[in-house]
């Protein structure tokens, strides 16, 4: 079986920018965004993906993902996926032996920035960056496919 476990947090300064890589522009869809599990089409540079995610909350998912031919995600993401679809820049940010990603999204959810980092286990330890404030690891609000129809647009001023 296919597992994620990540853990996400809000970024408190542009500190993470002086070890971070040049970025590389998402745009990605959901084409089901259900209970069970969401399906989502990503195109993330040049190269595109189908990904089947678990909707169980916590660190620990299930995670599939398959490389799709870049015309037909474009296509699907044009004529199938729900709107607004999720924009962001994702930087890669090595610290303490691990890859911290920063997403600087776009679009409907403009300003928001959070930090991720995968482990190889949920009891894994880490050295949280200077960077990185909150953890919203457990907050649906964040998760890319809850932003879709909930845009941080719409609830940062709540």
């Amino acid at each position: 079986m296919a597992t994620e476990i990540e853990r996400k947090f809000l970024v408190t300064s542009d500190e993470w920018r002086q070890a971070a890589d040049t970025g590389t522009p998402f745009r990605q869809g959901y084409l089901v965004g259900a209970e069970r599990a969401s399906v989502r089409v990503r195109i993330e540079g040049e190269q595109a993906n189908l990904n089947i995610k678990s909707a169980t909350l916590g660190v620990r998912r299930q995670e599939y993902e398959y490389p799709i031919p870049l015309a037909d995600a474009q296509e699907m993401l044009d004529s199938l996926c729900e709107q607004p679809q999720i924009e962001k820049i994702r930087y890669r940010v090595p610290f303490k032996g691990h890859i911290w990603e920063i997403d600087i999204f776009a679009g409907e959810n403009a300003g928001l920035v959070v930090a991720e980092v995968e482990l190889d286990d949920e009891d894994e330890t880490f050295s949280l960056p200077p960077w990185a404030g909150e953890e919203v690891s457990g907050d649906t609000r964040y998760y890319n496919v809850c932003l879709v129809n909930h845009p941080y647009s719409e609830w940062r001023d709540e």
